[in-house]
């Protein structure tokens, strides 16, 4: 099929479903999905969730409630704090279901409360080429995800968001804090805090796509090939504020930026 046709089919899935309640984090994903959803059923029949926690960045949180007002869409924030969920600490390989079978409960019992038909989430085709545990229990929810059902892939998706002029048509992918930790390191509040300020210092330097992996007390900073340089560039700054934050030392991956990086140790 093609963009167009996928974006149709898109549509039929959001129509066949009637009131809905949309998962949003203010992500690429999630937004297309949401500006789909009020356009196509009227912002009256669409309710957004957003979870706010220690692992969304308050920017994320604040993107998404500038974007429902913007829209008239009715926005829901909760809070729940991840270091609550039973072993969502000890960060196991299947981390990411503990911690959104957790997240979408709450999501789904909101969605209730508002009368919502169904609950939508913004994953799209591509995420099936990476380790998602959190997908399972997205399926054990029976939460729908209609831009994987369309088959819609991220540059589609991105490609659509443009063509609806909206912001996150370029915007980075961003992925939970969680993620910059490996496997079987304990996630704490204090490391959570110390690579949300990471990251956001070399955003504030213009580095739009940035994970700040965490190795004991070393910071590996992974950004596009061609924004090596302006990490250099700033390179005293960064490490004299990165030893602030509680980092001893700072690296920069020559690799560069890669999704689903600290995923490699379980796909081996």
């Amino acid at each position: 099929m093609t963009t167009a046709e996928k974006e149709q089919e898109l549509k039929r899935i959001i129509t066949e479903h009637g009131k809905v309640a949309v998962a949003f984090s203010s992500g690429v994903d999630s937004t297309l999905l949401l500006k789909e959803c009020a356009d196509t059923l009227g912002a009256e029949n669409v309710v957004a969730i957003t979870a706010c926690s220690l692992a969304f960045p308050k920017r994320e949180q604040n993107e998404s409630t500038e974007f429902c007002k913007s829209e008239g869409i009715k926005q829901i924030q909760f809070n729940i704090n991840p270091l609550e969920i039973p072993s969502f600490c000890t960060n196991p390989p299947d981390r990411c279901y503990i911690c959104k079978k957790a997240i979408f409960t709450e999501v789904c019992r909101i969605a209730d409360e508002q009368k919502c038909n169904c609950v939508f989430e913004g994953s799209n085709l591509d995420d099936d080429n990476d380790y998602r545990p959190g997908m399972r229990a997205i399926q054990e929810l029976g939460v729908v995800s209609p831009l994987r059902k369309a088959e819609l892939t991220k540059a589609e998706i991105r490609l659509l968001s443009e063509k609806l002029k909206l912001k996150t048509a370029s915007k980075p992918s961003f992925a939970c804090l969680a993620t910059r930790l490996e496997y079987g390191d304990t996630i704490t509040e204090e490391k959570l805090k110390m690579i949300d300020r990471a990251e956001q210092l070399l955003i504030d330097l213009g580095i739009n796509q940035v994970r700040v992996r965490l190795h004991g007390k070393t910071a590996r900073i992974e950004v596009e090939q061609e924004q090596m340089q302006t990490v250099l560039e700033n390179a005293d700054k960064i490490t004299t504020a990165f030893q602030g934050y509680g980092f001893d030392y700072t690296a920069l991956d020559l690799n560069g930026y890669k999704t689903g990086n600290m995923n490699k140790s379980i796909q081996q």
